[in-house]
């Protein structure tokens, strides 16, 4: 199918789906982005709050997006600057305890999630130990070997990007997406407005956690973490994926092609005809992909050069997400018409 014909066949696809979500008040709102190559098109249904529509220009929370938008390129980045070795033990950044049992964890193995920490992201428990939060994770004793998605590391990964480079991790984030062209990309708080979806009513009643992290742990710290914690638009998830897209095909930029094109391939098994690269998921097809909590998702197919971006606020009206797996299958597929099924 040629490439026109395309953008406009999955954004009506895209268009359905979500008017059905939104119709059945599965969610208040959605948007999306559809490109390839100079060209994209994008797909806005629903509202924001009141009278305000959505629109590929407001602001939706990443949830575990930020991982492969903030965390993994700064990665790249490090690896590039010699600053970083992802098969060195990450205690060995943090000055940690060498005897802790997580003390031999790696960069690498936290990417691929096979990093064997605590699969709890609780991070309540460490409030008022006055013990660093790098050590308390690696504290916990180790999971057994093999496969789980594990906040905890990418959490462990923000921490030794600080430490490396003496700043913060938000300023860190903003630098490298000025120098990519993401305009609107931002970790929060955002001031409330209709430009900013407002995710869960955690009480009835009370107002919707807006313009804030979403995430619980990433909450405690400040709403800035390797795992969680920032914010886009349509317009930037696509600047985003037409941007790593371009670094793979061999273009210079942040992150280099040799990263970018090493977290593509398969590593290990992450089950469901799954693997897990470097950050991200591949499927058999060659498809590279993650998702968000909230209602987010991130889908692209190097060889094609094609990519489908969805920004929802599914977690809304509580966390059953009704139909987000229906989006997502709908978006996979579009870039692989026999592509089929889901991880959340």
């Amino acid at each position: 199918m040629r490439d026109g014909d395309w953008l406009t066949e999955t954004g009506a696809r895209l268009r359905g789906v979500l008017k059905v979500m939104v119709d059945a008040g599965w969610l208040p709102g959605g948007t999306a982005v559809i490109g390839t190559g100079g060209m994209w098109e994008f797909v806005a249904v629903g509202r924001t709050t009141g009278d305000h529509d959505t629109a590929p220009d407001v602001s939706y929370d990443l949830a575990s997006l930020t991982k492969v938008m903030a965390t993994w390129p700064l990665v790249g980045q490090a690896v590039a600057e010699g600053m970083l070795d992802i098969d060195t033990p990450v205690s060995e950044y943090l000055d940690a305890d060498e005897d802790l049992p997580g003390a031999g964890v790696t960069t690498r193995q936290i990417l691929t999630h096979t990093s064997r920490l605590n699969q709890v992201t609780w991070l309540e428990r460490h409030v008022g130990t006055e013990q660093d939060l790098a050590e308390a994770i690696l504290s916990d004793p180790l999971e057994e070997p093999g496969y789980q998605y594990i906040d905890q590391g990418f959490i462990l990964l923000g921490l030794v990007l600080e430490r490396l480079y003496g700043t913060g991790l938000e300023r860190l984030a903003a630098d490298l997406w000025e120098e990519m062209g993401l305009r609107s990309t931002a970790f929060g708080p955002l001031a409330r407005s209709p430009s900013v979806a407002p995710t869960e009513r955690r009480l009835a009643g009370a107002a919707p956690a807006w313009g804030v992290v979403h995430d619980e742990a990433a909450a405690l710290m400040g709403g800035v973490a390797g795992h969680a914690g920032a914010f886009t638009t349509a317009i930037d998830l696509g600047a985003f994926a037409r941007e790593m897209l371009r670094v793979n095909e061999g273009g210079s930029g942040p992150v280099p092609k040799s990263f970018v094109r090493a977290s593509w391939q398969p590593h290990v098994d992450a089950g469901h005809r799954l693997s897990r690269g470097l950050g991200w998921l591949v499927t058999p097809e060659g498809v590279v992909y993650h998702n968000g909590f909230t209602g987010t998702s991130l889908f692209m197919h190097p060889r094609s050069g094609r990519y489908v971006g969805v920004l929802t606020n599914a977690v809304h009206y509580g966390r059953d997400r009704t139909g987000l797996t229906d989006l997502r299958s709908a978006a996979r597929a579009a870039l692989v018409p026999q592509a089929h099924g889901s991880q959340a």
